[in-house]
């Protein structure tokens, strides 16, 4: 439960699902900032974060929550039909006491569940029965517990130092005393101080008796308002049954593997497939293992190639590349098209569908969605489907995707 405090259609889903799903496992909920309730009493940030880590940890947390999306362009959601992940939509919460979570958000064009089990993440859109998945970074779910590594005692010069590693390249703010859902919290906000790609600044707000983070929000830059937040209108700290975090997608659900970060950390039978089963890095590995060519340049959009990663999609094998480093980074998704793709009526154009422009890419068709936060360009050209990424302006987006030869 420590690392909960502070912690950290359908092919334009997997990425918006994915920066959705981020914010959402951040922290519970935001209510109202400036409204009546108890604060705590003022205290420097090292000391409101170590206290928080050092309070006693809740049996578990339920919340009625309402999430709210404001990263898709006005007008390119049709009214009623879109998943309550690019809508934002209304929910409930519920994290036991080892981490577990589930998040359901109910909308008119079906329920969106959002599953954290140990280090699998599976976010299931119900209006494409689409399920995806992948494994958090080895690491990842411990970095709010430095009291359990390595059997160091956690102390508050530790966590000053980690924030004086945060600061040298971001602004990190105080310790602000505020009420929020009528608990006493202390709220912080951090900035990018070099390239942050499109982000302007991060909150984060946390009980100040329990612990447990009670606000989340993402700012664009030039922003006043969040284009990612969540709103609490009930929340307990009681048990969370099994049932209550436990969810079976349908059989015939379609998956898309987002694949694992290379610094994730296998199972035990994983480690032991791994020996005939290694996944596939670098672009010729990843060549080998797929039935089209793979376009990886040196360099794309002006950004070097960092990496090259074999992913899956509904079981077939696709490549995923990542130009330049850090939030101003750029993702490239490759996979065989699907044949009513290739035939240029893809489904995904359905009565749900985003309401996307056009742009040409070197004589293919593309579709490209703007947003607060950064841009996604899709296209297809000879059999392949294309998906670019990043928290970047469109021309930029645009330029990676004419460089993909």
């Amino acid at each position: 439960m420590r690392r909960l405090r502070t912690a950290s259609a359908r092919r334009l889903t997997a990425v918006l699902a994915a920066v959705a799903a981020l914010a959402l496992t951040v922290g519970i909920a935001q209510g109202a900032l400036t409204g009546a309730g108890p604060t705590p009493a003022p205290k420097a940030l090292a000391s409101a974060i170590f206290d928080a880590l050092e309070a006693p940890e809740p049996d578990g947390i339920s919340a009625k929550i309402q999430f709210t999306n404001d990263l898709l362009p006005s007008g390119s959601l049709p009214e009623g039909t879109a998943s309550p992940l690019l809508a934002g939509a209304d929910g409930r919460l519920w994290i036991q006491r080892d981490g577990d979570m589930r998040l359901e958000l109910q909308s008119g064009a079906g329920d969106a569940q959002i599953v954290v089990s140990g280090d699998r993440v599976t976010i299931y859109d119900a209006g494409s029965n689409t399920l995806y998945r992948m494994t958090l970074p080895d690491g990842a779910k411990d970095v709010t517990k430095p009291s359990r590594h390595d059997g160091e005692k956690l102390t508050l010069a530790k966590v000053q130092a980690a924030l004086d590693r945060l600061a040298r390249s971001w602004t990190v703010s105080g310790a602000e005393p505020v009420s929020i859902a009528g608990r006493p919290a202390y709220s912080m906000k951090v900035s990018p101080k070099d390239d942050g790609g499109l982000l302007g600044a991060a909150k984060l707000a946390w009980d100040a008796v329990r612990g447990a983070p009670l606000h989340a929000a993402v700012y664009a830059q030039g922003r006043t308002e969040p284009v990612l937040e969540l709103e609490t209108t009930e929340i307990s700290y009681d048990a969370v049954p099994d049932s209550a975090v436990r969810v079976t997608p349908p059989a015939g659900a379609k998956v898309v593997d987002l694949g694992a970060s290379s610094a994730a950390k296998p199972s035990p039978r994983e480690r032991g497939a791994k020996r005939t089963h290694a996944a596939a890095e670098g672009p010729a590995a990843v060549q080998r293992k797929l039935d089209f060519e793979l376009a990886a340049p040196a360099t794309l959009a002006g950004l070097p190639r960092k990496e090259v990663r074999l992913v899956s999609f509904d079981g077939q094998p696709g490549a995923l590349a990542i130009y330049g480093r850090g939030l101003g980074a750029i993702a490239v998704v490759q996979r065989k098209a699907a044949p009513a793709e290739a035939a240029g009526h893809d489904d995904d154009q359905g009565p749900g569908a985003l309401r996307l422009p056009q742009i040409n890419i070197d004589g293919a068709t593309g579709s490209e969605l703007a947003t607060a936060l950064g841009t996604i360009v899709t296209f297809e050209r000879g059999g392949v489907a294309y998906v670019v990424a990043g928290s970047v302006p469109p021309v930029a987006a645009e330029n990676a995707a004419r460089g993909l030869r």
